[in-house]
């Protein structure tokens, strides 16, 4: 499999199996993603009040240092605190991550960051669609991308 199905497997929880995968680690689906926070209450209040995600349920010996948020279904992401170093190489043309939004949902999605008060970078992308960048409190980089035009 090359590197651009593994990418669509890992953001979009794919199986693998309809890549037809006959080589290198079986990978079933995108199971979650890991992100080392520097302030924890200011991330969580990020991905559940901003962004939307719904808080799962942390075992108690670990809340003080965990957050995890359901992004889709079998998708995940853990925030984890401990960072003490800034976020380097993470802009939209570097390291990030992204999301697929509706078709056709950039125009009200713009409309909700600018209510929130949230900064953000949208670009029309070479096939039609959009593109939206935020940053979320540690500087993540988060691309907002609608599926392809047709």
């Amino acid at each position: 499999m090359n590197f651009s199905k593994c990418i669509v497997v890992l953001l979009l929880g794919i199986s693998v199996n309809s890549f037809a995968q006959t080589q290198g680690i079986p990978i079933q689906s995108y199971n979650h993603v890991g992100l080392y926070v520097k302030d924890l209450q200011a991330s969580a209040k990020f991905y559940r009040e901003i962004v939307g995600l719904s808080p799962l349920n942390v075992p108690d010996n670990l809340l003080a240092i965990r957050r995890w948020f359901q992004i889709a279904p079998g998708q995940e992401l853990h925030l984890l605190l401990g960072r003490k170093d800034p976020v380097t190489n993470n802009d939209k043309n570097g390291g990030h991550f992204s999301w697929t939004i509706p078709a056709n949902s950039a125009d009200s999605i713009e409309a909700y960051l600018k209510e929130k008060g949230v900064p953000y970078h949208r670009q029309k992308r070479f096939d039609g669609a959009y593109q939206i960048y935020i940053t979320d409190p540690d500087g993540y980089v988060i691309e907002l991308n609608e599926p392809k035009v047709q």
